[in-house]
């Protein structure tokens, strides 16, 4: 249930995106998640750093099931995806940060990629 009018906004953003505004949502929200992962491992709190790092798991699951297959560049993106999961598995296993800071990096550049492609594509 959506309690809240930021809540409310969020939801009506990602309902009237664009596809291609939708994936670089997704992308934040999976650096966002990450990076709070990785503020959990270095302050020692156990339950943030799991809970966002299966955030950032489950966006990147949902990258990959975006995928369309058509295209070439699906199956190299499936393999980065899910390489971007086992690091991400690795630090929450682990509870080390410097998988997680990779896959930030990863993410990043892939975001900025897909921003400059959105606008070359005149979809932003």
């Amino acid at each position: 249930m959506i309690s809240s009018p930021y809540q409310k906004y969020q939801q009506t953003q990602a309902q009237t995106a664009s596809k291609s505004k939708l994936l670089i949502m997704l992308y934040d929200g999976a650096i966002r998640f990450t990076k709070a992962g990785v503020e959990g491992i270095n302050s020692k709190n156990i339950e943030m750093a799991n809970n966002n790092l299966c955030k950032a798991q489950a966006i990147v699951n949902e990258l990959i099931s975006s995928l369309n297959f058509d295209y070439a560049i699906s199956n190299d993106l499936v393999r980065i995806y899910e390489y971007l999961l086992n690091l991400l598995l690795q630090s929450n296993i682990k509870k080390d940060a410097a998988p997680a800071i990779e896959v930030v990096e990863h993410l990043s550049e892939l975001r900025e990629a897909w921003v400059e492609a959105s606008k070359l594509a005149g979809s932003i």
